[in-house]
């Protein structure tokens, strides 16, 4: 296996493996395009993507990206060093999953990208002090409501491709069923009824505030054809897109 803790320089070529162990992508700078396991998200800066064990997974960047990876070892490991953070940490390992990172979290990446990490001493701190920071997230996140905030930007940063409701239940730490369940009860609407409205504001958005065509718009915010998205926000809206583009708007 890969050392613990290593900065890596992506390019524009794709690359496309799998290997046993699981592994933490952590966004330095630029945009790497990823997907694994179906799901797809670009990791920048403030972001992580999860790879979990055996799992096919792809990157590239068009215009050059640098992330921090860790290279997690087996379950041993884990417990050995991480005790009672170590079933939160598998859980967070056990399926595919891009989230955004908080400013302390964000702060460590920042700091061991910049550390000696190639000393295998700072690389085991460094690596058990990240996991140790993800597993406090997962604990300490509230349980009397769904992250909307986490879940509002996951939708914006994949408005373009297909988003499933197990890609937001994993961002909530939920079963598919349990998190529809619980954002009907907690918001009134399904999740995919959640998704588009969010999809068509952004697009609404861009209408207003950007000299992009309708069907460039329509494609960034899903949907397959302008007509389709035509359709749909003026079901949505009450108003054709050339309608909503010539006026101002009265609310965001």
């Amino acid at each position: 296996m890969s050392p613990l803790l290593s900065v890596r320089h992506y390019h524009q070529d794709i690359v496309c493996h799998e290997h046993e162990h699981a592994q933490l992508v952590f966004g330095l700078s630029g945009y790497l395009q990823f997907e694994v396991a179906g799901l797809g998200s670009r990791i920048s800066r403030q972001t992580l993507v999860v790879v979990p064990a055996g799992a096919r997974h792809a990157c590239d960047s068009r215009d050059g990206s640098e992330c921090l990876v860790l290279d997690v070892p087996d379950s041993d490991w884990l417990q050995q060093h991480l005790g009672s953070h170590a079933d939160c940490s598998r859980r967070l390992l056990e399926a595919p999953l891009a989230m955004d990172l908080s400013v302390v979290q964000s702060g460590l990446v920042n700091w061991l990208a910049a550390s000696p990490i190639n000393d295998p001493l700072v690389a085991q701190q460094g690596s058990i002090l990240l996991l140790a920071a993800l597993s406090l997230d997962t604990d300490t996140r509230p349980t009397g409501g769904l992250p909307l905030a986490r879940l509002d930007a996951y939708i914006e940063r994949r408005a373009a491709y297909p988003i499933q409701v197990v890609d937001l239940a994993r961002i909530a730490g939920l079963s598919a069923a349990r998190f529809h369940h619980r954002f009907v009860e907690e918001t009134g609407n399904t999740p995919m009824a959640y998704v588009r409205d969010k999809r068509l504001r952004l697009g609404r958005q861009l209408l207003h505030n950007s000299r992009l065509s309708v069907g460039e718009i329509a494609a960034r915010v899903g949907y397959a054809s302008q007509s389709a998205f035509t359709a749909a926000l003026s079901r949505h809206f009450g108003e054709t897109p050339k309608a909503l583009r010539e006026r101002q708007p009265r609310d965001k």
